[in-house]
């Protein structure tokens, strides 16, 4: 899987776009960080929960809450809404 940081991708939009149309997967990194996926239209549809659930464990690693966030307080807002 190709890495791109962000600034790379904004300035190369249509040509990742392109590679990802014919197969390719492209992750897009901010600050060396994975921050989203360029997937093919077509694989991301079909993708097996096996597969769904590694993408979500590997987001989440690199997840933290903003500064004055807990979790029981993103809970609780949640619950108002």
């Amino acid at each position: 899987m190709r890495r791109v940081g962000l600034f790379q991708a904004k300035n190369g939009l249509s040509e990742l776009v392109e590679r990802a149309s014919r197969g390719e997967e492209i992750m897009i990194t901010r600050r060396g960080r994975e921050a989203a996926m360029l997937v093919p239209a077509s694989r991301r549809a079909h993708r097996s929960p096996r597969e769904v659930v590694a993408h979500i464990r590997r987001v989440r690693e690199g997840a933290n809450l903003p500064k004055g966030f807990t979790l029981r307080r993103l809970i609780e807002e949640g619950r108002r809404h």
